[in-house]
């Protein structure tokens, strides 16, 4: 069995050991809904919840002997994913409004007056 910052790291949800270590410590870390420490063993079907940037990432424990950094395949087979699916952001679902194409800048004054005549009407 391993520490919990030593296999946060190893299975990647981590870029270092101590990265892992202050995120258990500020409490961005929980495992079975209940506050950690770092050296807290982890056990098989453990479920912990990892908060980085406003997202929460649910994991299930599958093979809890990991205490050193492997490859990505092995690290996901580490673990089970169960975080829920996100919702699709508010702008995507009501469509992209004043949008230009790319590389085209800001419109010219000729333009912005053709627009503002197609918006607001022949004043």
């Amino acid at each position: 069995m391993a520490r919990l910052d030593a296999w946060l790291w190893s299975v990647r949800l981590y870029k270092t050991r101590s990265m892992a270590t202050a995120a258990v410590r500020g409490g961005h870390v929980r495992v079975d809904d209940k506050l950690p420490k770092a050296s807290q063993e982890v056990v098989t079907g453990q479920v912990i919840r990892v908060r980085r940037d406003q997202d929460e990432r649910i994991i299930e424990v599958r093979d809890p002997t990991l205490a050193k950094r492997v490859g990505a395949p092995v690290a996901q087979a580490a673990y089970l994913d169960r975080t829920p699916e996100k919702p699709p952001p508010i702008a995507e679902m009501t469509g992209r409004v004043g949008v230009r194409d790319r590389g085209t800048g800001r419109p010219t004054k000729r333009e912005r007056r053709q627009l503002d005549r197609f918006l607001h009407g022949d004043q």
